[in-house]
C-alpha cells in the first residue's frame, strides 16, 4: 500500500506556528515515527504553501496511489480548486486537520473540499494523520 501525504500553507512550521494550537512537534519528526508504525505502508510526504503544487501533487500522485491524506490548512475553506482536483482523482482523499477547526474562528467551520473526499479527521492533534492512514487501509 502506499499513501501520500500533502500538507498545505504553513505546515512547514509545525513545532514552531502557534504550539498551544499546532503542538510543539515538527512534522519531519512525526513522520519518522509514523513510518516506524507501518512498516508495511510506504507513506511520502510533500509540502507546498503555493494551491497550484498541491493541486499539482494530488494530480501527479492521485491515480497510482492508494490514498491520499490531506491537510490543505487554510486552502480547506477558501478552494474550489482543490475540490474540483479531489474529485477527478481516482485515490481516496481523507482531509485531516490538527486542530478541532469547529473550535476555532467561525470561517474555519466550512470546508470546501469536504464534500470531495471520502472522510474528515480533525481535531487528534498529529495523531488525525495516523486515524486517516488507518481509515485508508481498511478493506472496503
Amino acid at each position: 500500500m502506499k499513501i501520500q501525504i500533502i500538507n498545505g500553507p504553513n505546515l512547514n512550521l509545525l513545532g514552531k506556528r502557534e504550539p498551544g494550537i499546532y503542538g510543539s512537534s515538527s512534522f519531519d519528526d512525526y513522520l519518522v515515527k509514523l513510518r516506524a508504525r507501518y512498516p508495511d505502508i510506504v507513506i511520502d510526504y510533500y509540502q507546498s504553501n503555493i494551491e497550484g503544487e498541491l493541486i499539482d501533487k494530488m494530480q501527479e500522485v492521485g491515480f497510482t496511489c492508494d490514498g491520499i491524506v490531506l491537510n490543505a490548512g487554510a486552502y480547506t475553506h477558501t478552494s474550489i480548486a482543490l475540490q474540483d482536483c479531489i474529485r477527478s482523482l481516482k485515490a481516496p482523499v481523507v482531509e485531516v486537520h490538527i486542530s478541532n477547526v469547529h473550535q476555532r474562528e467561525e470561517f474555519r467551520h466550512r470546508s470546501m473540499i469536504s464534500c470531495a473526499c471520502r472522510g474528515v479527521i480533525c481535531g487528534f492533534g498529529l495523531d488525525s494523520y495516523r486515524l486517516a492512514i488507518e481509515a485508508l487501509s481498511i478493506d472496503d
